[in-house]
């Protein structure tokens, strides 16, 4: 049986992306952004358990500089440190949620800077990103993490949205919880994580691409 060009393809990008070189990059950023997770600090508008950080500015790079299914890998290998460093709360779901949000932001961007590798595409590409991790946290937190939170934590729902309230007055249940903290906490966090990675990218680019 002969391989065709279309199939040949595929797999020639699959042997670049796991190359030892791209193996070893991959595997360095994610460990960054592992450690970059125990880098917290807590926001005035979202209950203690929302903390930010800037792990994902490493998942971020490195989509940019090895593609998408690079991203995906680094936020792969960010959520294994952890798990192994910290353990896990919620029987592993806070951190496939953690790896899905890190996805929906580094993988869009990174698919729209490939068209046209430029710094307008970049900032396009990481706009769409931000707006995509927001739309998933708000869904990942409505349907999975906030219910695990309040399993792991013998909480019911009422209480964890109370905290919300505190903080906020007008949040006044679920619907009030995800877009008046949730949402404001993953734009902000996508924000910055990207401004950070426009300010930095060019350098480390050149490092990562000259290994």
């Amino acid at each position: 049986m002969e391989i065709t060009a279309k199939q040949r393809k595929p797999m020639i990008g699959a042997q670049k992306l796991f190359s030892t070189k791209n193996m070893v990059m991959m595997a360095m950023l994610g460990a960054l952004s592992g450690l970059l997770m125990y880098i917290q600090v807590p926001v005035p508008f979202a209950p203690s358990f929302y903390k930010l950080d800037f792990c994902d500015v490493p998942v971020l790079i490195g989509s940019f500089a090895l593609g998408p299914a690079a991203g995906a890998v680094i936020a792969a290998v960010k959520i294994l440190i952890s798990l192994v460093l910290r353990g896990t709360q919620t029987a592993g779901i806070g951190e496939c949620s953690n790896w899905v949000q890190a996805c929906s932001l580094a993988i869009p961007a990174a698919i729209l800077y490939k068209r046209k590798k430029s710094k307008h595409s970049a900032i396009v590409g990481m706009a769409v990103g931000v707006v995509f991790m927001v739309v998933v946290a708000c869904f990942t937190n409505s349907y999975i993490l906030l219910p695990a939170y309040a399993k792991a934590f013998h909480m019911p729902m009422d209480a964890l949205i109370a905290m919300g309230t505190a903080l906020n007055p007008e949040i006044d249940g679920l619907m009030g919880f995800v877009l008046l903290a949730v949402a404001p906490f993953n734009l902000l966090k996508g924000t910055l994580v990207s401004l950070v990675t426009i300010l930095i990218y060019k350098r480390i680019s050149i490092i990562i691409k000259n290994r």
